[in-house]
């Protein structure tokens, strides 16, 4: 064996190696999907929920339908993929990522519940922070995650925290339940981490392959 060879080896098994520790059970297109789906109900929001500050059940609904379709969809995603894998370590990283991420699920299921019977019991002026703080706590489960992920999607976490910042500061008043909020952060977080997903990983699998 030539040298060169022997040192193509091993850095193909060095790649190997380094691609093992990533967990890879969220697909591009998994992930992309949902945040167009975001996007595409953030655009029909004014039409499905005309006035939400009016009717804060109907926003719930919507947005709460959005989220239980995405949390079927990944958890279909991850089941397939251990069922397609058989292995005990893909089981593994598959449970480590969901008890990383599932707390902010929690913790953004209570905030909501809270919020909906503080607005029932006559807090009338507190339902607009939701989507300001749906968008944080994604972000804290996005950071609990990216260990685990590709390095860039620590920015993916970044920009959910930035976007839920920016509801909190300007998502208030006539600007109340805008479609906006919905559509910029989520849809463009889980947009740009499919972006992510597709080029730090899946993009270089298939450039792998033909060669």
């Amino acid at each position: 064996m030539e040298p060169h060879e022997a040192l193509g080896q091993i850095n193909e098994i060095r790649q190997q190696m380094a691609r093992s520790g990533v967990f890879r059970g969220y697909s591009s297109l998994m992930v992309g999907s949902v945040g167009l789906m975001g996007v595409l109900v953030a655009i029909a929001q004014p039409y499905l929920v005309p006035s939400p500050a009016n009717d804060l059940e109907a926003y719930l609904t919507l947005w709460i339908s959005v989220a239980a379709v995405a949390f079927l969809l990944v958890v279909w995603g991850l089941w397939w993929r251990v069922r397609a894998a058989g292995s005990p370590m893909v089981r593994q990283s598959t449970l480590l990522s969901a008890d990383q991420f599932l707390p902010c699920v929690a913790v953004g299921a209570l905030i909501t519940v809270g919020i909906y019977i503080s607005v029932h019991r006559g807090a009338q002026d507190v339902g607009w922070m939701l989507p300001g703080l749906w968008s944080l706590v994604f972000s804290l489960g996005v950071f609990a995650s990216y260990r685990q992920l590709p390095r860039p999607v620590f920015w993916v976490g970044v920009y959910f925290a930035v976007c839920g910042f920016g509801c909190l500061l300007w998502g208030q008043g006539t600007h109340a339940f805008s479609a906006w909020q919905m559509g910029i952060s989520f849809g463009g977080g889980l947009l740009m981490g499919a972006a992510i997903l597709y080029y730090t990983l899946e993009r270089t699998d298939g450039s792998q392959e033909q060669g």
